[in-house]
């Protein structure tokens, strides 16, 4: 992960008497090639996580897990496409790299293990949801005041809290595993989590960057030498084919998931509003009002193409931004080649078993690391409040807090509400944020506008999901 401090200045250095540098806009086709891998190499243990999520909790087969892979990374792709290249009035055009947001993961897990909604039923949220981000795009800004960093943060910390239970699930070898808990993989999830703090502490530059993925291709290898890496499936997947429009049914629509969604989607898009506003400092390259709905709009249409080929909502991975900061390389035809190695690895499903036969407890220590730093951001975040001269926002974060851990701590707390209200309801993420943005009102009103993108900006600097 990239440090927060790489990514942007905060808000009231802005206007520094030090000109920006200018973008580099012209690389080497060679280096923009490896550039464009880079890019890829840093994001690639996130965008595959939530897809091994959703499938390992929906237990579906290895081969349909290794799809959902594929078709993630496939539509990774497209939604890079679209937002650093661009169509007509789509699309922010700059180095932007498009990843499923993990904000999703806990509402669709409770969408998709209702027989009722399933996998149709998550695409179908997930194509309306990303129809509602495309269409209230140009609204989003208005929207800023009601998302200042007292909720954004305690919302991003229920996030990276809630998604904690699958790390430590995973670690333990994976739940309906018969040697859950055996020394052997919570040893082996160690390790992993020893190999990534050690690169965190003595790497430099990329490798740094990529800590996660080579931890956890360091503890494929030793989860091999015991004999945990079952490779059977990698054989007999093919080295290409097509990824497949609705492969598992034409989506289902429930009225419940959608509304769920689309509240995800305003975070996500608020998220984002803050990533295209901290980039476009990195870049000086400025982003107005009508480029801003653009890349919301790439977020929405992103989104769609997620629900339609098979995978979920997508928003920009900041990682990828720090990158920029830290190499330095601003032009956009970095994401746009980056973009491109992601559709490539999309129609290898060979590359996808390999990803779905990592053993769990191999996820596990990585998955310490990632869900954990979410949480961890989430907590930056709040360490911008003022706690002490508005005491109100200490109510704002606990209340909301609790809200969000009910469906974790308390998993049947809802089970006698209406049973088409369980996906929101059992969504913490989707309690804490109705919770926050409606306590912060309650206590502190609304920012202005210019308030509110300051912030928002300044977030930006904090994120790491």
């Amino acid at each position: 992960m990239t440090s927060a401090t790489t990514i942007a200045a905060p808000p009231d250095s802005i206007h520094a008497a030090e000109p920006v540098k200018a973008p580099v806009t012209t690389v080497p086709p060679v280096a923009l090639a490896l550039l464009g891998l880079q890019h890829v190499l840093v994001m690639y243990a996130g965008a595959v996580a939530v897809p091994l999520i959703v499938g390992r909790a929906l237990k579906l087969p290895p081969d349909q897990v290794a799809m959902l892979v594929s078709a993630d990374l496939f539509a990774c792709g497209l939604a890079t496409l679209l937002q650093s290249w661009g169509l007509p009035g789509i699309g922010v055009r700059m180095p932007v790299m498009m990843g499923v947001t993990f904000a999703a993961v806990t509402p669709m897990v409770a969408m998709g293990t209702n027989p009722e909604i399933g996998l149709t039923g998550i695409y179908g949220a997930v194509i309306a949801a990303g129809l509602f981000a495309f269409l209230v795009a140009p609204l989003i800004g208005r929207l800023l005041p009601l998302f200042p960093p007292v909720v954004t943060g305690t919302i991003i910390l229920v996030i990276g809290v809630s998604l904690m239970k699958v790390g430590v699930n995973w670690a333990a070898g994976g739940i309906g595993n018969p040697d859950y808990g055996a020394p052997l993989h919570l040893a082996i999830a160690a390790f992993v989590l020893c190999v990534i703090l050690a690169i965190t502490r003595y790497g430099t530059g990329f490798v740094n960057s990529a800590s996660v993925l080579i931890g956890i291709v360091a503890g494929m290898l030793v989860a091999a030498a015991f004999g945990l890496v079952d490779l059977g499936h990698v054989a007999t997947a093919s080295w290409f084919d097509v990824v497949r429009p609705f492969a598992f049914g034409a989506p289902t629509f429930d009225p419940v998931s959608i509304v769920t969604l689309c509240i995800v989607m305003i975070v996500v898009m608020i998220e984002s509003t803050g990533m295209f506003l901290a980039l476009a400092e990195i870049c000086a390259d400025p982003v107005d009002e009508k480029r801003l709905t653009r890349g919301l709009r790439g977020d929405g249409l992103g989104t769609v193409i997620g629900g339609i080929f098979n995978t979920f909502p997508y928003t920009s991975f900041s990682q990828n931004i720090g990158l920029v900061g830290v190499t330095g390389v601003r032009t956009r035809y970095v994401a746009v080649v980056g973009g491109f190695i992601m559709l490539g690895l999309g129609l290898i499903p060979k590359l996808a078993a390999l990803v779905e036969a990592v053993p769990q407890c191999v996820l596990g220590g990585a998955g310490l690391v990632m869900f954990g730093m979410v949480g961890a951001t989430g907590v930056r975040i709040l360490g911008a409040v003022d706690f002490a001269r508005n005491r109100n926002n200490l109510f704002v974060v606990a209340v909301s807090v609790g809200f969000g851990m009910i469906p974790l701590v308390a998993p049947a707390f809802f089970k006698q509400m209406p049973h088409a209200l369980h996906p929101l309801l059992e969504s913490g993420i989707l309690l804490c944020a109705i919770a926050a943005v409606s306590l912060n009102l309650f206590f502190n009103g609304l920012t202005g506008d210019e308030a509110a993108r300051a912030a928002a900006r300044h977030q930006a600097a904090s994120s790491e999901h």
